[in-house]
């Protein structure tokens, strides 16, 4: 019997930490040597640094953190886990619309008429969000769900499409295809509002059902049936999440759904729209409040001479006229020696990158590392100066930002244990120290700031953000709220209102990097349970009736072949590392397809085995398609 792991518990940082050198542990120190160590090291990179922000502290701390490396270290090397999960879905959207963010609200949902949830099991990653799907399908709404696995989500819904990992694209453009055969194609809306529709025509002409059949594994009846009903529908709503943006060509998968909302007019009226699900509290205003390598706060784009203008005279400063480094591309500059120094903020990149490995060594490699979280993470444990912060959810004032663009506001509400401080004051005391002199009495002068340089965050004062509970943006007129949903321009009779045409993505399949064959004949996919949080650290330590621990997940029929049972510890091997896992067997697979997720990464690393084959458009890494074997190991045992 194998003995049962406890879960590594992850004690509170309450004193700043630094080592005398890296081969000596970590003392405790006092907040001014702490912190003047740190702006030692970061003025010793500058030219050579980057900034990983955090997508669960509030906007005003992300807003502060990319303003200290544009301006402080003068670098636009920033970007935050939005890489690691929702980037295409950004990349996709604004290519399409000119903007980043999904186009619908939540109360949307519960009064639509059709809910395509694709890649996406939000009843276990986004449970919140699926209490409003629940609403809808009261209401009347019929839901199909697109996804390898039949999962919780898929239980609830009209229709399930068991697709192979990887065919979005084949399974989007049979669909697409099928609804301009059967002249249910939107045509008033295409001719109106979008352009390139026929080279969209001719490019899905080839996937006939019964081709996408071939390709994806699922019926051709249930393809059409998914295409008539989506476009059928006086509303719909398109939902995905990370089964769609995890791969190595993840905007182009993003790009095929909006296609179809296009193709439809499914897009820009209430009730019909496009939602990307985010899994942290503030990936959304992450990237609003420019903590991205391409945009400064409010989406405007760097290259954009008049909005650099603008900044360079709010902050007196000069920012760099090009794009900075993704959050991928700052990984492998580290590999390349050209970025020296790294100030990691509420990130555990050590656990949380694909190929984590890897992400160690390059970590190991930086001249200078500088951590700020509240917790002493595997990432924490590289760095040379660890500094405590507050928890943005319960000990800090601001905002933040969710998935329906809605900016709310969070309180504190207990005190910090020891010496932890508010991120925004430990970046203002490190800029000092570097030259730059921020007077902010409190987050609403932070926020004020951000107001005066974001047209879409303008209208939104602390005072109305209260009164309102929550304001979705854009917002530029303190007198007076926009629609819940985006681009309702695209329906204007006059052009010069509609504006700017959204065009169609013209997209090809590209099956999976990682291809399966003799050696590695399983395909790996990855994501979410309902128990647990990310890579574990806040969600660890508190027992849950639902947790049993990582587990290879295999269909019935897998377990029979390999000879394995329940419980049983085999050896899980990729092309890049191998782990030792107990099996779990779930109806909810199809042979040759196993389930690990990334909650338990001190007792079952799964990131060693997934793929760091990133999309060039976006740089998200392709976690949700791995080729592994099991190995059954030459004395069993069983997890009791």
């Amino acid at each position: 019997m194998r003995k049962k792991r406890d879960p590594r518990i992850y004690t509170r940082l309450t004193h700043p930490l630094v080592r005398d050198s890296r081969d000596e542990p970590f003392r405790q120190a006092g907040w001014d040597e702490a912190l003047s160590r740190a702006a030692a090291g970061l003025r010793a990179a500058r030219g050579a640094f980057g900034l990983f922000s955090c997508a669960r502290a509030t906007n005003e701390m992300n807003y502060v953190a990319q303003k200290f490396a544009r301006v402080v270290m003068g670098t636009n090397n920033v970007d935050s886990c939005n890489r690691t999960c929702h980037a295409p879905s950004v990349a996709g959207l604004s290519a399409a619309f000119g903007s980043g963010g999904g186009t619908s609200s939540y109360a949307e949902v519960e009064e639509t008429d059709l809910v395509v949830m694709w890649g996406s099991n939000a009843r276990f990653a986004h449970p919140i969000f699926f209490q409003h799907v629940l609403k809808g399908i009261r209401n009347g709404a019929l839901m199909y769900a697109v996804d390898p696995r039949r999962t919780s989500t898929a239980e609830w819904a009209e229709g399930w499409l068991g697709l192979n990992v990887g065919t979005d694209i084949p399974m989007a453009h049979a669909i697409g295809r099928e609804i301009i055969h059967a002249g249910l194609a939107n045509h008033a809306f295409v001719r109106r509002a979008t352009s390139g529709f026929e080279q969209y025509e001719g490019l899905v002409e080839p996937w006939t059902l019964s081709l996408a059949e071939k390709v994806t594994g699922v019926p051709a009846s249930a393809i059409r049936e998914l295409a008539h009903a989506y476009a059928r529908a006086e509303r719909a709503q398109l939902c995905w999440t990370l089964g769609i943006t995890e791969h190595h060509n993840g905007t182009d998968n993003v790009r095929a759904l909006i296609n179809l909302s296009l193709l439809t007019g499914h897009v820009g009226r209430h009730g019909s729209g496009l939602q990307p699900l985010r899994g942290q509290n503030n990936v959304q205003g992450g990237g609003d409040m420019g903590a991205i390598p391409n945009r400064l706060p409010g989406f405007q784009d760097i290259l954009d001479p008049d909005a650099r203008t603008k900044f360079e005279s709010a902050w007196d400063t000069v920012i760099e006229p090009h794009y900075g480094l993704n959050l991928t591309e700052m990984f492998e500059a580290m590999e390349e020696g050209t970025l020296k120094a790294v100030y990691c903020i509420g990130e555990n990149p050590a656990q949380s990158e694909a190929d984590s490995e890897q992400a160690v060594r390059r970590l190991r490699a930086l001249d200078f590392l500088v951590v700020q979280d509240i917790f002493l993470t595997r990432t924490a444990e590289l760095a040379d100066v660890v500094l405590p912060a507050t928890a943005g959810w319960a000990e800090t004032e601001g905002t933040t930002t969710n998935s329906e663009r809605r900016v709310q506001r969070v309180r504190a509400a207990v005190t910090p244990p020891g010496e932890a401080r508010e991120d925004i004051d430990i970046l203002r005391d490190l800029a000092a120290r570097l030259g730059h002199e921020w007077r902010y009495a409190d987050s609403e002068a932070v926020w004020n700031e951000l107001r005066s340089l974001s047209p879409d965050h303008y209208g939104m004062t602390y005072a109305r953000l209260e009164e309102e509970q929550g304001i979705q943006w854009p917002c530029p007129d303190p007198t007076r709220l926009e629609p819940t949903y985006l681009h309702g321009r695209l329906w204007a009779d006059d052009p010069a209102m509609r504006g700017r045409r959204a065009p169609f993505g013209l997209v090809r399949h590209d099956p999976p990097v990682d291809l399966t064959d003799e050696t590695y004949p399983i395909r790996l996919t990855t994501g979410r349970r309902l128990d647990s949080y990310n890579t574990g650290v806040q969600s660890g330590g508190f027992a849950s009736p639902l947790r049993r621990g990582e587990y290879v997940e295999l269909c019935p029929e897998d377990a029979e072949r390999y000879g394995v049972v329940v419980g049983e510890e085999v050896r899980v091997s990729s092309r890049r590392g191998s782990v030792l896992a107990p099996v779990w067997v779930d109806t909810a697979l199809r042979p040759g397809l196993a389930f690990m997720t990334m909650h338990f990464p001190d007792d079952v690393d799964t990131n060693r085995l997934t793929i760091e084959a990133n999309c060039p458009i976006a740089g998200t890494a392709e976690f949700k398609a791995s080729a592994i074997r099991i190995d059954k190991l030459p004395v069993a045992t069983v997890r009791s």
